[in-house]
């Protein structure tokens, strides 16, 4: 079954008997307004701006949207943890990334004491479809971690699998990325997936498929498996592709959002609470 795409995602929000309160770090954010008050019309949410009162009323000013229905939270110093006290309180069941800094928010959110940590591995997982080909697919890590070694990997394929299983993927499908399909010592990646495949093999992740190393195209497109004579389940339709560096995810996941007709989303996984994260 193939994951759900963004009209499903969207039927079940609005499904919802009540808002999902919504805390925006860095609330002054042209594109953060905007989305929250159509989701807010759509009933998803109750958004709580944290910020500068008054750059975030003459924004949303111009931008002709209407906010006397969200809560604004003055914070000239630190809107982030701010923002990150409004979750840890429960006002908030979401953290929201606005107008800030990436390592403003991540300060907040990785504070010992009164942030978001848990003792896993912190990625950015991003839902991508393409409308053309009638894919969906999730990539992490598309922005947080670094160089992920073996075991922050093991913990990727971890969330990728909850994920896809959460957007309707019974059998999750992973593809382990690479610039080429063979092991090579010469690039340690592939032989880290070859590792990870014998894991998969032993029992690791269990109710998931996990194939790689695979380039781009044979974990997207069924015809390159062809064509290059390589078979698995995981050829052509990958429910989750996870990148061995944030390099390599994050050129790609931004080549595809400003190439395609897409649809993309994306949030922080291994934090107490969903963190809604995308530039």
């Amino acid at each position: 079954m193939p994951l759900l795409g963004f009209d499903e995602l969207y039927a079940a929000a609005d499904a919802l008997t009540q808002p999902v309160g919504v805390a925006a770090a860095g609330g002054a954010d042209a594109t953060v307004i905007q989305a929250l008050s159509i989701a807010a019309h759509r009933g998803w949410v109750q958004p709580i701006l944290t910020g500068d009162p008054t750059r975030i009323r003459e924004l949303a000013a111009s931008l002709e949207v209407d906010i006397t229905r969200f809560e604004i939270i003055e914070e000239d110093s630190d809107s982030a943890r701010r923002a990150v006290q409004c979750v840890r309180e429960g006002r908030a069941r979401l953290l929201m990334k606005g107008q800030i800094p990436t390592p403003s928010l991540m300060k907040a959110v990785l504070d010992k004491n009164e942030g978001l940590r848990t003792n896993r591995t912190i990625c950015q997982m991003v839902l991508m479809e393409i409308e053309r080909d009638q894919r969906r697919f999730l990539m992490t890590d598309t922005g947080i971690t670094i160089r992920p070694g073996i075991e922050q990997k093991q913990q990727l394929i971890d969330m990728s699998v909850e994920t896809a299983r959460a957007l309707g993927a019974e059998t999750p499908r992973i593809a382990l990325m690479a610039a080429t399909e063979k092991v090579n010592a010469a690039m340690p990646d592939t032989q880290e997936a070859e590792q990870l495949v014998a894991d998969a093999h032993a029992g690791r992740f269990p109710g998931a498929i996990v194939q790689g190393p695979l380039s781009f195209d044979l974990a997207y497109a069924v015809d390159a498996g062809q064509k290059k004579g390589i078979g698995g389940e995981v050829t052509g339709a990958a429910d989750a592709m996870v990148f061995p560096d944030l390099l390599s995810a994050n050129l790609t996941v931004k080549g595809i959002m400003y190439t395609a007709n897409c649809r993309f989303g994306g949030v922080l996984c291994g934090t107490s609470a969903p963190v809604v994260f995308m530039s």
